[in-house]
């Protein structure tokens, strides 16, 4: 899926109601999605840098309703050239060198925090931040970046006309 610093609030409230009804956990989505939303006040802060990648999948699964995928994409074009932010996308004809699996974050080379289904798991042993760095690397060899990125979100955003 998108990941969270970059949602909308709107994609946001699907994500995490679709995720309470898994869980079956109490519904405390509109305050999920205010503390989402106040954390991406961080991408405008000078000296801060967030380095994205993500899938291409995750731009055409509709875990949302199209119109609602459509503002999401259109807030993804408008990241591309933020100060703070570098955004790749692995396009579907990207040479891999990895299979897509599952999401991660990075932190200062000093913790790596791994998202599973029902889980984070914080590693920061050496061996596995390295273990995640080459996988990064690997990652982000395959994406593509500023105008490159910005096509893919645009042939993503077209698609969604067909639906």
């Amino acid at each position: 899926m998108i990941v969270g610093m970059l949602q909308t609030a709107d994609y946001a409230r699907h994500v995490f109601s679709a995720y309470v009804d898994l869980h079956q956990s109490p519904r405390d989505v509109e305050d999920a999605v205010r503390a989402r939303v106040r954390r991406q006040e961080s991408l405008y802060q000078p000296g801060k840098r967030y380095h994205i990648i993500m899938w291409e999948a995750a731009l055409r699964a509709l875990v949302c309703p199209p119109p609602v995928m459509a503002a999401q994409l259109d807030r993804l074009s408008g990241v591309i050239g933020l100060d703070t932010v570098s955004l790749g996308i692995v396009p579907f004809d990207g040479l891999l060198k990895l299979p897509p699996a599952n999401g991660f974050w990075i932190y200062d080379e000093r913790l790596v925090i791994v998202e599973d289904w029902h889980a984070e798991l914080w590693l920061d042993q050496a061996d596995n931040v390295a273990l995640y760095l080459r996988a990064w690397e690997t990652l982000a060899s395959a994406a593509v970046y500023g105008p490159d990125a910005h096509r893919v979100i645009t042939r993503c955003r077209r698609a969604l006309g067909a639906i």
